[in-house]
């Protein structure tokens, strides 16, 4: 669902019409299925940093969006609080106070190694005079192995337990360590302060649906958009908490049928196998009878 701005063209509607906030659920396959909450601020659409989830069955849903002037919010899914906190630290509304000093760079000379190969340590006489495989001793020609066809045996390979891989010295403190560099922080030149980020959609004059979907029968229903979180729960009673008792108990109806017919098909099915394994001793016994 969409919350668009005043001045577009209703019969233009689509992927590209500039919206204030973007809310709802988003489904695709099994990689996407979260629920959106995009602002736009300044010309820029802001994702949620946090990962919200949504529901997946095929039951209706509800999804409720409410942001306050103090710039919090909460996303609810059926009236549970599925995300909450503070506009500011869920969405990049200002960008960050402060930024790396662009005209700091870590010196040439800096060193961030705390350990280094020891320079005194030499490599073993004798370190690389065992192969990294050898033949295996305990193999034995095989009885049906033909020289002349297969040609003159030799062993299988096998890691040679003697080998000791490449030398590398060993590590030392490194005299000349100083630490990790940090790069120093200054003043974001780009924030401003606005204490006002809740305010994205002033005004907003239509609410849009803007969909790609591979299977029909999605449904929306119920849209409310106000100012009065005490007027959306009134709302919510006498519109989606009814229809979704209704729903329930139909989907309840509907399945206890399903699972009559499945137990049904179970029994019928139970019944013919049994018919066909009488029909097939009966036949075994004529034949018998017959010899």
């Amino acid at each position: 669902m969409q919350l668009v701005p005043p001045g577009f063209e209703a019969s233009k509607f689509g992927g590209d019409t500039p919206y204030s906030v973007m809310f709802g659920p988003d489904i695709c396959g099994t990689s996407t299925r979260k629920t959106h909450a995009i602002f736009t601020y300044k010309g820029d659409n802001l994702l949620t940093k946090r990962t919200i989830r949504c529901e997946t069955d095929k039951l209706s849903h509800r999804y409720t969006l409410i942001v306050h002037p103090d710039n919090t919010y909460a996303v609810k899914i059926d009236g549970k609080t599925e995300a909450s906190g503070s506009l500011l630290d869920d969405w990049d509304f200002l960008g960050p106070k402060e930024i790396k000093d662009p005209e700091q760079s870590k010196p040439a000379d800096w060193v961030d190694d705390a350990k280094i190969p020891d320079p005194e340590a030499s490599k073993p006489d004798g370190w690389d005079n065992e192969p990294a495989q050898v033949p295996d001793a305990d193999a034995a020609q095989p009885e049906d192995w033909d020289e002349e066809e297969d040609g003159e045996w030799e062993p299988p390979m096998i890691d040679n337990p003697e080998y000791k891989g490449e030398w590398k010295a060993p590590m030392i403190d490194n005299p000349d360590y100083v630490g990790p560099w940090v790069h120093p922080m200054v003043a974001n030149p780009d924030y401003v302060e606005d204490d006002k980020v809740y305010n994205v959609c002033n005004p907003c004059s239509h609410v849009g649906f803007e969909l790609w979907q591979v299977k029909a029968g999605t449904a929306f229903d119920d849209i409310f958009v106000g100012d009065d979180e005490a007027e959306l729960e009134a709302f919510e009673k006498e519109t989606w908490e009814v229809k979704k008792a209704a729903e329930t108990k139909a989907n309840e109806a509907k399945q206890a049928a399903e699972a009559e017919k499945a137990a049904e098909a179970a029994k019928k099915a139970e019944e013919e196998a049994a018919a066909a394994a009488d029909d097939e001793d009966d036949a075994e016994d004529e034949e018998e009878e017959e010899l």
